[in-house]
């Protein structure tokens, strides 16, 4: 029952630490399509002050600059789809260290049942051989 109980636990933390790295990954590409965004921002407005054209409905207006865009546009997309995968991670993650933490805490009330039924069984030897003491007097 014991090593039962620490493969569960042992399974659980595995379970736990495996929901933390995918929180991780999802959490480090949000921040890449972030910054990838951000730096894309730049070089957009880089290809404003050159040209002098930032109108996007203009007629000469930059083919980088509009597929900068375009491509920034869809990097804040994917990272605002991503946020919706984190909070489902959050919770996966939420979930799993819940599940942990009622299986360590069955593990403890276990552990305690035992060492109180080891203690009275103590204190029933101790009983009666102070009951036999006492009868040879």
């Amino acid at each position: 029952m014991k090593s039962r109980n620490e493969s569960l636990i042992k399974l659980k933390k595995f379970n736990v630490d495996e929901k933390r790295r995918q929180l991780a990954q999802i959490e480090m590409m949000i921040g890449d399509f972030e910054r990838m965004a951000s730096e894309l921002d730049q070089q957009i407005d880089i290809e404003h002050q050159k040209t002098g054209i930032s109108d996007a409905a203009h007629f000469a207006y930059s083919t980088f600059a509009r597929a900068a865009i375009t491509r920034r546009d869809n990097l804040l997309n994917s990272a605002n789809e991503m946020k919706a995968q984190e909070e489902a991670a959050q919770d996966a993650l939420a979930q799993a260290l819940e599940d942990l933490k009622k299986l360590e805490i069955l593990g403890e009330r276990e552990k305690k049942r035992i060492s109180d039924e080891q203690a009275k069984h103590e204190q029933d030897e101790y009983d009666e051989i102070a009951r036999m003491r006492h009868m040879s007097k």
